[in-house]
């Protein structure tokens, strides 16, 4: 009997099927001779169909057009003992051979109710895996939930990340990357797949994966290891190299694994699952993400033997990303599994290095004739966390709009160069995102050409550009900045890494000088941000400078370093050198139940104009 056949698991019946030793590889200790040491190895003898899910319905219910269930499977045998994953399943009512998604949620997260929800008005079945164990969404008292057992993959376990070496919580008694916990994970999400595949409502052949940050993570190695995936999107995760010293910035720390880096890097490092990977996959970031380093996505994506790769990085942002990036996952997700939406191919781009001329860039789009616009962002920072983007001036090489070429001013050739594009489309109808936010375009992003300075020097290019004590004068909104809770009337906040850029850096002796109207009396906060992803310059620090603003008139504020102290007051700014972000907010708490500033920030918010250095 087929195990479809003999587990037709119908989620609607609360009945314990007996459960036997799930994996024999996966649920018995190995000797050190038989440790894997490849990706291939690892995951041969790993069949996830192969022992009954012993699916538990905890609860039911309806939502308008859909149904949801919460429900626990079992993942494996490990040591002895039972692991079990709860989940959310979110289903439209009353119709079949529907394409089906795991979500993957990220660190300190859990299994996610709106996920699903919304990816079931989208016409899926989409269930969330709460590998985290942190309390489900919902959850009545007594109600079960994830149970690993006498292992533990989760945040509770910290170094397993990171770990090969024995342990009470890891599976062999050995150095092995079965001690692993990313392991542990990628056979439970892999398992959801199972979950899926064998409901009647699903249609097995068109089965997707998608996940933040760890989740991210999580997505790579599942695409990696199971051929029932069919299309992959992770976001600010997944990217390979996290133990390889960044070349430009060899001070940065990475980090290093507990156990044999060698079979680390063999076995759990993505760059060694990137080769495995033979289904479209779109990558969703933003450009100075701390988890998926931008310069390390491109590597990794260049060893997958696949054409269908793309990449949405939102300028500007950590671990976030804005609607017309955010959109492109759904809308990847349907082009492959529904074939109702196909989004535009990367665009061509070419760094152009002449001698005696300023260093340019030419993009040359897909799908010209729905093109909304075209940015180019280019940067001299090594550091890809920290580096600031700048927004390169463009023109129009030709009246069709299929060729767009940039100048990347240089200040010197002893810098290094990064650029990239982003290509926005126009939607044929508005989508909708999770919370209901319309979105009419969406963006692509080129791949990212780096020059260094060796190659420039050898080009002989022009380095012509001049350092400007304006820094911002506003005429093109917050281009160069990014803005979090922009629309709440008081916890808006704009930053920027402007300051850090040699061409618009501070000097000893100027004062940081801004022009500001408010609608009504306020009292407003500066922050500094100094060293911020940068431990190898000094201790990341926040500083603030608190105004008051009278209401109606244009006020210049012009500000020390001494002005910035720390929220207890006890520290200053000592100087402009090392501030990687500069920030405007209605207030910050002062970390003892108060706050600096106005918390409740009155009238509109805030105009700024002449953002400069002074002496």
């Amino acid at each position: 009997m087929s195990i479809r056949s003999r587990e037709k698991s119908k989620l609607g019946s609360c009945s314990a099927i007996g459960f036997m030793a799930i994996f024999l590889c996966a649920a018995s200790m190995l000797s050190a001779q038989q440790v894997p040491t490849t990706v291939s190895e690892l995951w041969e003898d790993i069949d996830p169909r192969v022992e009954l899910l012993d699916i538990h319905l905890v609860r039911k219910w309806d939502e308008d057009d859909i149904e949801i269930r919460y429900i626990t499977y079992a993942v494996g045998t490990f040591k002895g003992k039972v692991s079990r994953v709860a989940a959310f399943i979110a289903l439209p009512k009353g119709r079949t051979g529907l394409p089906a998604l795991v979500h993957i949620h990220g660190g300190g997260q859990r299994a996610s109710l709106n996920e699903v929800r919304y990816y079931a008005h989208r016409g899926y079945v989409c269930l969330s895996v709460n590998w985290g164990g942190r309390e489900m969404e919902l959850a009545k008292p007594g109600e079960e939930n994830t149970d690993w057992g006498a292992v533990d993959p989760t945040q509770n376990n910290v170094r397993g990340y990171f770990n090969l070496e024995p342990g009470d919580l890891y599976l062999d008694s050995v150095e092995s990357p079965r001690n692993n916990n990313w392991y542990l994970l990628t056979i439970a999400c892999r398992r959801g797949l199972t979950v899926l595949e064998q409901m009647d409502e699903v249609d097995a052949e068109r089965l997707g994966v998608y996940g933040h940050s760890m989740g991210g993570n999580l997505t790579v190695y599942v695409a990696g290891t199971d051929k029932r995936v069919k299309v992959a999107a992770p976001s600010v995760g997944g990217q390979g190299y996290r133990m390889d010293p960044l070349e430009l910035v060899p001070q940065q720390r990475r980090h290093t694994a507990a156990g044999d880096l060698a079979l680390f890097q063999n076995t759990i490092s993505f760059q060694a699952y990137a080769p495995h990977i033979s289904i479209p996959i779109h990558w969703l970031s933003g450009t100075n993400d701390f988890h998926q380093i931008m310069d390390d996505t491109f590597r990794t994506a260049a060893l997958i033997p696949h054409d269908e790769i793309r990449f949405s990085f939102s300028p500007h942002l950590n671990h976030r990303f804005t609607p017309e990036f955010a959109i492109t996952r759904p809308l990847w997700i349907d082009q492959h599994l529904k074939g109702t939406y196909g989004l535009s191919e990367s665009p061509n781009t070419d760094l152009i290095l002449v001698m005696n001329e300023t260093p340019s860039f030419l993009v040359q789009p897909k799908n010209a004739g729905i093109i909304s616009r075209v940015e180019v962002m280019y940067s001299i920072d090594p550091d890809p966390q920290a580096r600031f983007w700048r927004t390169a001036n463009i023109k129009v090489l030709e009246a069709k709009k299929t060729s767009f070429l940039a100048t990347l001013p240089l200040l010197s050739t002893d810098q290094h160069l990064f650029v990239f594009a982003n290509v926005y489309y126009r939607l044929a109808k508005a989508e909708s995102l999770m919370r209901g936010q319309k979105v009419q375009e969406y963006a692509i992003s080129s791949v990212m050409h780096t020059a260094r300075s060796k190659e420039l020097k050898r080009a002989g290019v022009l380095a012509d550009d001049e350092k400007s004590n304006l820094i911002d004068n506003f005429s093109k909104g917050f281009q160069d900045w990014y803005t979090l809770n922009e629309a709440n009337p008081h916890h808006w906040q704009y930053w920027t890494r402007k300051l850090n850029d040699p061409k618009w850096m501070g000097e000893d002796g100027e004062k940081l000088t801004i022009d500001v109207r408010v609608e009504k009396a306020n009292r407003i906060v500066f922050a500094m941000n100094e060293n911020f992803f940068r431990s190898y310059r000094g201790p990341s620090r926040l500083t603030y400078a608190v105004v008051e603003l009278i209401a109606g008139e244009w006020q210049t504020v012009s500000l020390k370093p001494k002005d910035f102290k720390t929220v207890d007051g006890e520290e200053s700014l000592e100087h402009w050198r090392h501030v990687d972000e500069f920030g405007v907010r209605a207030f910050v708490d002062d970390g003892q139940g108060g706050f600096i500033g106005s918390q409740k920030w009155q009238g509109k918010q805030p105009e700024l104009r002449h953002l400069r250095w002074e002496r």
